[in-house]
């Protein structure tokens, strides 16, 4: 079994994701960097690797079963364990679209990749963080999956009913979080929710406010908690966000 901390961050050949993998390797932590594309992974994986840091390419197609199955088992055979899980994977397919607009599809493939796979991984994943000394399981939620901030008249969320999709499949997220957190209390393995900002990505467009190295940073906080770090919370930037 490795002495090194683990990691696998998932969706991160590019964005946020791509960020956090170059920030945790910063820190003397072996990343996987899981991408669905073998060329844009290779390529990512690579680029870090020209800094100097433990990175590799870990194909892994969140929606794919089987991809999921062959990560699981790579993990297991090369390294017995995985300290740190990053949910980062996910996908946005109804912004600017209003509730009564939102068609089953949009609502099918956004829980697809947001909730159902990320659940599937987590699950197939947990045996190898159990084997941690001091797991940590962080799923990139967001505060439009806050139903506090969304049924406030007063926020920028109550006052548009857009992406709603999207935002449900964060605050389904937020409970599944939780209930793990829950479970897992008794255990070392930590279970977060992080909202990264409004990020310049493909997602967050140009108008966002902050770039990759600030919309890592909760994940990356939240993955290297210390023992008496919080557990089953929803953060920002070190601080707790409304459910």
């Amino acid at each position: 079994m490795s002495s090194k901390k683990i990691a696998l961050v998932t969706g991160a050949n590019k964005g946020i994701g791509f960020e956090t993998a170059r920030q945790l390797a910063a820190k003397g932590i072996t990343v996987l960097l899981g991408a669905r594309d073998e060329k844009r992974g290779l390529e990512a994986a690579e680029t870090l690797k020209k800094e100097g840091l433990d990175v590799q390419f870990l194909q892994l197609d969140v929606n794919d079963p089987a991809s999921q199955d062959n990560a699981a088992k790579f993990i297991a055979d090369k390294f017995g364990k995985l300290d740190i899980l990053i949910n980062n994977a996910g996908v946005a397919r109804d912004f600017q679209v209003p509730a009564s607009k939102g068609t089953a599809e949009q609502w099918r493939e956004t829980f697809e990749t947001n909730l159902f796979s990320l659940i599937s991984l987590t699950q197939k994943l947990l045996p190898l963080v159990k084997k941690s000394d001091a797991g940590a399981i962080v799923n990139l939620s967001s505060s439009l999956g806050s139903l506090a901030l969304n049924s406030d008249p007063n926020s920028s969320l109550g006052a548009q009913s857009a992406g709603t999709a999207y935002n449900a499949s964060k605050a389904a997220l937020n409970m599944f979080t939780v209930h793990m957190a829950n479970e897992l209390k008794d255990t070392p393995i930590k279970v977060n929710a992080a909202h990264p900002g409004w990020v310049k990505t493909d997602m967050g467009g140009e108008a966002a406010p902050l770039g990759v190295e600030e919309g890592a940073k909760t994940s990356v906080w939240l993955a290297t908690l210390p023992k008496d770090g919080p557990t089953g919370g929803y953060f920002f930037n070190g601080e707790a966000l409304p459910w």
